[in-house]
């Protein structure tokens, strides 16, 4: 199944607006200054791996719901996180009242669950929310997990 969903989003650098679609090789950078772009996508029970398994970058994937407070409140502090790490992460967010396939296949009893995927393999996990400072923390940490992951491959 090919997703053909984009969204638009404005480059930190040069403020051009860039169309950025939710699955795709590599990762996305401004066509006016080439700059990284901020990548996040929602995906579900149909177009997950396309969206996240498949992405040449590490994933950082959200598993909330609408009706969870500390999902709504970390959700802005991962946006951030994905703008930091532009060119460096993809953020994926999975509604799990939705896409309940993805939530069993991960495991989750409780959210927000929060994990940094390398090719569609789970690398680390952070259960629950926690403040923006950690979060980062756990990512820098996820990450250097996918780069020893990506090596040995």
């Amino acid at each position: 199944m090919t997703t053909t969903v984009a969204n638009i989003v404005v480059c930190p650098r040069c403020g051009k607006k860039n169309r950025v679609p939710a699955a795709g090789p590599g990762s996305p950078k401004c066509g006016n200054c080439g700059a990284p772009l901020p990548w996040v996508t929602d995906a579900g029970d149909d177009d997950f791996t396309e969206i996240a398994d498949r992405a040449d970058i590490p994933v950082l994937v959200d598993l909330w719901a609408p009706w969870c407070g500390p999902c709504r409140m970390v959700s802005p502090a991962l946006e951030r996180i994905a703008a930091d790490f532009a060119g460096r992460v993809k953020l994926v967010k999975v509604n799990v009242d939705e896409a309940g396939r993805v939530a069993q296949r991960f495991e989750a009893q409780s959210i927000p669950t929060l994990l940094v995927l390398d090719r569609g393999r789970v690398v680390s996990r952070q259960v629950g929310a926690a403040a923006e400072a950690r979060l980062r923390e756990w990512l820098e940490q996820g990450l250097r997990e996918a780069g020893r992951t990506a090596g040995a491959a």
